[in-house]
């Protein structure tokens, strides 16, 4: 059986699949196959199959995260945002929620259960397994906080693994070092609030976002890690870079750790503005801004991390 033939088996599959459609940057070239398992075995054999194939394959979420490289992807783009999708709360609090689970819907989930700590993911555009992934965060909290244990497919087995083996930290998880696992579901701890007081939170902090940040323009959210003893944004500002910008890739003036695709910007534009950035900031301030945004499907002498 060809490739295509047994990966369509399994999912809905797409061909020669524009990644600037899967990521929040609308940019990236194309992959050779993109699939949306319809199981969970149907994710496992996938994983058997690319692996026996020797083809390389990357899970995506909601591509909030990703600068994607104009270049061709010769594996395979697994997405689980359209099977993957149900979550369910008990009465203690706890939440078991797929991998492919909009955070902004089980955030508002949440609080429609009146279930208070996912407030702070009320606004970060990416699912559940990439939020877990990354140890996504906001106003000062981030994953790390809720999760109790993770439900990964690894080394062919599923398996739970408990929050104390998950070696979180800032924007850092085990899961990091392990690319070929895919994470499959979470198990998080809430805990009781009030309705109202949760929704206004999330209310405040939407109009805060749309108030700060450029969301009309294509963007994968903050560009770098905030160093130790500052954030980010100020060294950036501080450095007169607020509005630069190189080819179709422009640092936002409302908000400097955003680079924003003005519309025609090449991933190359990205990268080389990053690089602009980091070079600027170390100049005059000896701090090497770290990237936030994964790279992926570039040359590793060109990775700017």
């Amino acid at each position: 059986m060809k490739i295509e033939e047994l990966l369509e088996t399994h999912g809905d599959l797409e061909l020669d699949a524009p990644l600037s459609k899967h990521t929040t940057y609308r940019i990236g070239g194309r992959a050779k196959y993109l699939i949306y398992p319809k199981s969970e075995l149907s994710l496992i054999r996938i994983v058997e199959v690319c692996k026996a194939q020797g083809l390389p394959y990357k899970v995506f979420g909601k591509g909030s995260n990703l600068l994607c490289s104009d270049n061709y992807y010769e594996g395979v783009v697994i997405c689980l945002d359209r099977y993957f999708t149900d979550f369910n709360f008990e009465e203690d609090g706890t939440c078991i929620a797929q991998a492919g689970v909009s955070l902004i819907m089980l955030s508002n989930g949440a609080m429609k259960e009146s279930l208070s700590g996912l407030e702070f993911a009320s606004g970060i555009p990416a699912t559940v397994g990439g939020a877990v992934v990354m140890n996504a965060g906001a106003y000062r909290s981030d994953m790390s906080e809720i999760v109790e244990r993770v439900y990964v497919l690894r080394d062919n087995e599923c398996v739970w693994i408990e929050k104390s083996d998950l070696d979180y930290g800032y924007r850092h998880s085990l899961f990091l070092n392990h690319p070929d696992w895919v994470v499959l579901g979470v198990e998080i701890k809430l805990h009781d609030g009030d309705q109202k007081e949760i929704r206004d939170l999330i209310d405040s902090r939407r109009q805060r976002r749309k108030d700060s940040q450029p969301l009309e323009k294509p963007s994968a959210g903050s560009v770098f890690r905030n160093p130790s003893d500052a954030q980010a944004w100020e060294l950036i500002d501080k450095c007169g870079l607020r509005g630069k910008s190189i080819g179709g890739a422009k640092v936002s003036e409302k908000h400097a750790n955003f680079i924003v695709n003005e519309g025609d910007a090449t991933a190359e534009d990205i990268d080389q503005l990053v690089l602009l950035v980091q070079n600027a900031v170390f100049e005059k301030y000896g701090v090497h801004l770290k990237m936030e945004v994964e790279k992926f499907n570039w040359n590793d002498a060109k990775m700017t991390s």
